[in-house]
C-alpha cells in the first residue's frame, strides 16, 4: 500500500492565502467571472470545428486520397486543441459555474474516444495533488522504456531515450483511446480511487465501451463500409491524426513538468513533503512562452501551467492577467516561479533533462539546475 502524502507547510507560510486573496480581488475589482467568457465560447467552436469540419468533409466524399490525409492531419490538430482548450476546462469545472454546462462541454472528450472519469482521476486528483511525486503522479512514472523521474528505476536502454521518446509521444493518444482507459478502469477500481459497487462498475464499463464503439464506428467502420474508402487509407489517416495529437499533447505536458529547474520531491518514510502544497506546485511546474499569443491560444493556456495548477477552477482565458500577480507574490515570499521564455528554450530544456535521466545523472529530490 502506498504511503499517504502530506504537505507539511512547516514554515507556516501565508503565501497561498495571500495569493488567493489577490487573485480573488482581481476578479472582484474588474467585475468579471472566473469562468468562460465570449472569447472562450468562440475558441470552443474553433477547436471543435478543427476536428469535426474535416470529418464532415470526408463524409461528403468531396476529397481524394490526399484530401483524406490532409483532413486527418487537421483533425489531429483539432483533437489536441479539444483536449487542451475545451474539455480540460470543463473537467476542472472551470468552464462554467453551472455543473450541467461543464458536463456537456466535457462530452467533447467522450465523442473523440476518451473517458472523462478516468481522465479526472488521473489528472485532477493524482497529477494535480501529487505533482512530480513518483508513484503518486502517474504522469511521471516510468512508462515502457521511458524514465521521466530520477526516482524511477534506471535501465541501460534509457541512455537512448532522447531518441526514441518521441515515437512513444506520438502514440500517446492512440494508446489512450484503445487501451489506457480500460487499464485505468481496472487500476482505479483495484486501487480504491473508484469505490463503486459491482453493478456500478459494470454500468461504467458498458458506458465506456459504448462510447468507444461510437467513436470507432464513425472514424473507421463507416468510412470503410459506407463511404467505401480503402481500409489502408482510413488506417493511415487514423494513425496520422493520433500521431499529431499525441506529439502535441505529450510535448505540451512535458514542457510544464519534465524540464530543468523543476524538482521531483521524495516524501519521507511517513509520507511528508516538506513544503506547502501551493509552493510544491511552483517547485514542480514551469511556464513557457507566455508572450506568444498563438501558443497561448492553441494550448489552452497550458503554457501558464503554474497558474493552472494553483487555480485549476479558473478558466484559462484569464491566466495571462493572473500571471503577474503570481510572479509578484512569489517574489515577495521568496518562492520559485519557473519560466522558459520561449517554446524552443522549454523544449531544449526538456531534451536535456530526459537525456540526463536516461544517463542516470540526476538523483531524486534535488533541484534540477538549468545548464543552459
Amino acid at each position: 500500500m502506498k504511503t499517504k502524502i502530506k504537505f507539511t507547510n512547516k514554515d507556516k507560510t501565508q503565501f497561498f492565502s495571500v495569493l488567493k486573496q489577490r487573485v480573488d480581488n482581481y476578479f472582484i475589482e474588474n467585475n468579471i467571472s472566473q469562468h468562460a467568457n465570449a472569447t472562450m465560447v468562440v475558441k470552443t467552436i474553433v477547436m471543435l470545428s478543427l476536428y469535426f469540419v474535416p470529418v464532415a468533409i470526408i463524409y461528403s466524399q468531396s476529397v481524394g486520397t490526399l484530401g483524406l490525409w490532409i483532413c486527418s492531419a487537421v483533425m489531429g490538430l483539432g483533437l489536441a486543441g479539444i483536449g487542451m482548450s475545451v474539455m480540460h476546462d470543463a473537467n476542472h469545472d472551470a468552464y462554467s459555474a453551472n455543473p450541467t454546462i461543464n458536463k456537456l462541454i466535457a462530452l467533447s472528450l467522450t465523442i473523440v474516444g476518451g473517458d472523462n472519469r478516468n481522465w479526472k482521476t488521473q489528472h485532477n486528483v493524482l497529477h494535480h495533488t501529487y505533482t512530480n511525486i513518483y508513484e503518486h503522479d502517474r504522469d511521471i512514472d516510468n512508462k515502457v522504456i521511458m524514465r521521466f523521474s530520477p526516482a524511477g528505476k534506471h535501465k541501460k536502454i534509457q541512455r537512448f531515450q532522447v531518441v526514441y521518446v518521441f515515437f512513444f509521444y506520438s502514440i500517446m493518444s492512440l494508446y489512450w483511446i484503445m487501451a489506457k482507459d480500460i487499464v485505468q478502469f481496472i487500476e482505479f477500481n483495484k486501487g480504491g480511487q473508484h469505490r463503486d459497487s459491482t453493478g456500478q462498475k459494470a454500468i461504467t464499463l458498458l458506458k465506456m465501451l459504448f462510447w468507444k464503439a461510437i467513436y470507432f464506428t464513425y472514424m473507421i467502420v463507416l468510412p470503410i463500409t459506407y463511404l467505401h474508402i480503402p481500409g489502408v487509407y482510413v488506417l493511415i489517416g487514423f494513425l496520422t491524426l493520433h500521431a499529431i495529437a499525441g506529439l502535441i499533447l505529450s510535448i505540451v505536458f512535458q514542457l510544464a513538468h519534465v524540464v530543468e529547474n523543476t524538482i521531483f520531491p521524495e516524501p519521507d518514510e511517513k509520507g511528508n513533503i516538506d513544503s506547502e502544497w501551493a509552493i510544491h506546485q511552483l517547485q514542480t511546474t514551469a511556464d513557457f512562452a507566455r508572450n506568444n499569443w498563438l501558443i497561448t491560444y492553441y494550448v489552452g493556456g497550458l503554457n501558464f501551467q503554474a497558474i493552472h495548477h494553483l487555480f485549476p477552477r479558473i478558466c484559462h482565458v484569464h491566466y495571462p492577467k493572473i500571471a503577474p500577480i503570481v510572479a509578484e507574490t512569489a517574489k515577495e515570499f521568496g518562492v520559485p516561479y519557473i519560466y522558459n521564455e520561449s517554446f524552443t528554450s522549454a523544449f531544449i530544456s526538456h531534451i536535456r533533462l530526459i537525456r540526463q535521466l536516461g544517463r542516470d545523472e540526476i538523483k531524486p529530490g534535488v533541484l534540477l539546475n538549468n545548464m543552459g
